[in-house]
C-alpha cells in the first residue's frame, strides 16, 4: 500500500494553482489548439484513422496529467509511436493496437512499481538524438503519398513506399492534393515569424480546408467522426492473441517509457517547477494507455512538442494539461462536423512541417563534432530507425555506445610518474570551505554512464558561493558528459553560484566547446590553467560577495 500511494495525486501537484490558474488555463487552451492537428494526423499515420488519435489526446492526456510524474507534461499520440504502430495495424489490424496499447501499459505500469525510471539516465545523447533524426525521417516520408495524392503504395518500408509514390506521381498526382500541401508549409513558415503565439498548424489547417472547399478540390478528406466518446470496453483477449502481440507490445511499452521519461527530463530543463519524479511518470504513462485502450485509443507518450509549447505558454502545474483534454473533448462534442472536412493533405503537410523541426541542427552538429565515437552512435541509430525499427535502433544504438565508450576507456588507461602539482592541505581546505569556496576533483571517466550521478552530486550543494571544479584528472569524456557538465553549470550559476573550471585536457577542452559546455560559464576568463590562479579569482570572488551582502544589509 506504502508504494502504490506514493504513486497517487496529492495536494503537492497543485501547489501554486491559486496564483497560477489563469496561466494554466491559457496554456492548456494553447497547447490544445496545437494537438488537435496532431492528434488527427498521428492517429491517420498509425493506419487506425482521426478518431483513435483524437480519443487518445483526450483520455490518455487526461489520465497522464492526473497520475504522471511531471507538472508540465503533455501527453498523446506521437509520430515515434505512429510508425511503431503501423506495422502492427497492418498486419494484424486496427483491433489490435488496442490489445498491445493494453498490455504495455501493463508493463510500464509494472516498470514503476519495480523503480525503474531512474534507468533513462544510461541512454547516451548520441543515442537519443539520432532516434529523433530517424524518427522525424520516418514521419516526413510517411507523409509522401498524402502530400502528392496518390494511393498508398504497397510495402512494408516507408522509404520504399515513399520512393514508389513519387514514381506515381506523373500518372496518379493530385495536383490539388499537392496545392494544399503548399499552402499549409507556407503558413505555418510565416506565421511564427509575425507573432510567436499564433497557432500556426490549427490556422495552416483552416486556411487549407476553407480554399479547398471554395475551390471544389477534389481532396480525400477525414471523414465523419463521432459526436462522442466511444463507449468503454475491455479489448478481446486470448491465449493466441496475447502471444502473437507479445513482442510489438514490448516495443510499444519501451517507447512509451523512454519517450515519456525523455520528454519529461527535456522539461525538467525548460520550466521553472519541481522537478518530475520518473517512477510516478512511468506509473501514469501506464494508467494512460490502459485507459486509452479501453476507450478505443491508441497507445499514448510524453509528447515533447506539446509539453514544449504548454511550457512556453505559462503552464505551472497539471491543470494545464488537464485543459488542453477538455478543449479537444469540447472538439469532439461540438465541432466534429468541421474536423470531419479536413483534407488528409492538409494533415500530411502539418507533418511534414512539424518532421522538420523536430530535427535541431545545433544538437546534431554538436554530437557530430564532439568525438569520432559519438558520430557513430549517432549514425548508426538515425540509419537504423530508417532502415529497420525504432527498438532494434535503440538496441544497437546502445550496444554501440557501450562498446566504443569501454573501448576509450581501456585506451586511455596508463602508467605514467606524477608531476608534481599544486595540491591543497587540509588547513587551506578547511580556509576555503569557510569562505564559501569549494574545489571538485573529477577523476576517471565522465560519459553517459556517470553523467547522472555528477550532475545529482554537484547540483545537490549548499551554502556556497564559489565552486572550482578540477578536471586534469578526466580520462574520458563523451559528448553527453561533456552536455551534463554544461547542465551542472547552468544549474549552480542559476542559483547564484559562481562556477571556475580548472584545466581540461586539450581533447576534452575541444569536446567541451563544441557541445558548447563552457558556454554556460558566467565569463569566458572563467577557465583556467593552473589551481592557484583559479583560487585567487575564487577567493576575490567570495570577498566581493561577502562585501555585496554585508552592504545590502547595513541600515
Amino acid at each position: 500500500m506504502n508504494t502504490l500511494t506514493r504513486f497517487l495525486p496529492r495536494r503537492s501537484d497543485y501547489r501554486e494553482l491559486r496564483g497560477s490558474w489563469k496561466a494554466d488555463l491559457l496554456a492548456g487552451l494553447t497547447v490544445g489548439v496545437v494537438a488537435l492537428p496532431l492528434a488527427l494526423a498521428f492517429g491517420i499515420t498509425s493506419g487506425m484513422g482521426a478518431t483513435p488519435g483524437l480519443v487518445t489526446a483526450i483520455v490518455a492526456g487526461l489520465v497522464a496529467a492526473v497520475l504522471g510524474g511531471s507538472n508540465v507534461q503533455v501527453s498523446g499520440p506521437t509520430g515515434a509511436m505512429a510508425v511503431v504502430l503501423l506495422p502492427v495495424v497492418t498486419r494484424y489490424g486496427v483491433t489490435a493496437v488496442y490489445t498491445v496499447a493494453l498490455m504495455a501499459g501493463g508493463l510500464v505500469l509494472v516498470a514503476a512499481l519495480l523503480r525503474l525510471g531512474r534507468y533513462v539516465a544510461f541512454v547516451p545523447w548520441p543515442v537519443i538524438e539520432g532516434f529523433t533524426v530517424g524518427i522525424a525521417t520516418l514521419i516526413f516520408l510517411q507523409q509522401v503519398p498524402s502530400a502528392l495524392g496518390v494511393p498508398k503504395p504497397k510495402g512494408d518500408n516507408t522509404a520504399v513506399v515513399a520512393a514508389r509514390a513519387v514514381g506515381h506521381v506523373i500518372s496518379h498526382g493530385n495536383r490539388g492534393a499537392m496545392l494544399l500541401v503548399l499552402i499549409v508549409v507556407a503558413v505555418m513558415i510565416v506565421l511564427p515569424r509575425l507573432h510567436r503565439a499564433l497557432p500556426a498548424s490549427l490556422i495552416a489547417v483552416s486556411v487549407a480546408t476553407a480554399f479547398a472547399q471554395i475551390a471544389h478540390l477534389k481532396a480525400a478528406r477525414i471523414g465523419a467522426i463521432p459526436s462522442s466518446l466511444p463507449t468503454p470496453s475491455l479489448p478481446h483477449l486470448s491465449v493466441s492473441a496475447t502471444t502473437n502481440l507479445l513482442s510489438a507490445a514490448i516495443a510499444v511499452a519501451a517507447l512509451a517509457a523512454l519517450e515519456s521519461l525523455l520528454s519529461a527530463k527535456v522539461a525538467d530543463g525548460m520550466a521553472d517547477a519541481p522537478k518530475h519524479d520518473p517512477d510516478r511518470e512511468l506509473f501514469g504513462q501506464g494508467a494512460a494507455n490502459i485507459a486509452s485502450a479501453l476507450f478505443g485509443g491508441m497507445p499514448a507518450t510524453g509528447a515533447i512538442a506539446r509539453t514544449a509549447v504548454n511550457i512556453r505558454a505559462g503552464a505551472r502545474t497539471r491543470v494545464a494539461a488537464i485543459v488542453h483534454a477538455v478543449f479537444l473533448l469540447g472538439v469532439v462534442l461540438l465541432a466534429g462536423h468541421l474536423v470531419a472536412r479536413i483534407p488528409l493533405a492538409a494533415l500530411a503537410g502539418v507533418l511534414m512541417v512539424t518532421a522538420v523541426r523536430m530535427v535541431e541542427p545545433h544538437n546534431v552538429r554538436a554530437v557530430v563534432r564532439a568525438t569520432r565515437s559519438d558520430a557513430i552512435v549517432f549514425a548508426l541509430t538515425a540509419l537504423a530507425t530508417v532502415a529497420f525499427d525504432l527498438i532494434f535502433a535503440i538496441e544497437l544504438g546502445m550496444a554501440a555506445a557501450a562498446v566504443l565508450a569501454l573501448r576509450s576507456v581501456a585506451r586511455s588507461a596508463s602508467i605514467t610518474p606524477e608531476n608534481p602539482t599544486v595540491e591543497i592541505d587540509a588547513d587551506e581546505a578547511e580556509a576555503l570551505r569557510h569562505s564559501g569556496i569549494v574545489t571538485y576533483r573529477l577523476d576517471g571517466a565522465l560519459f553517459f554512464g556517470a553523467a547522472q550521478r555528477f550532475l545529482t552530486e554537484l547540483t545537490a550543494v549548499t551554502d556556497v558561493r564559489v565552486i572550482v571544479l578540477r578536471l586534469p584528472d578526466v580520462q574520458v569524456l563523451d559528448a553527453t558528459g561533456a552536455q551534463t557538465l554544461g547542465e551542472i553549470v547552468s544549474e549552480l550559476e542559476g542559483r547564484g553560484i559562481t562556477v571556475l573550471v580548472k584545466g581540461p585536457k586539450p581533447e576534452h577542452l575541444r569536446t567541451l566547446t563544441a557541445v558548447g559546455a563552457l558556454d554556460h560559464l558566467a565569463h569566458e576568463n572563467h577557465l583556467f590553467g593552473q589551481l592557484d590562479a583559479a583560487l585567487a579569482h575564487a577567493r576575490e570572488h567570495a570577498l566581493r560577495t561577502t562585501d555585496t551582502i554585508t552592504t545590502s544589509s547595513t541600515p
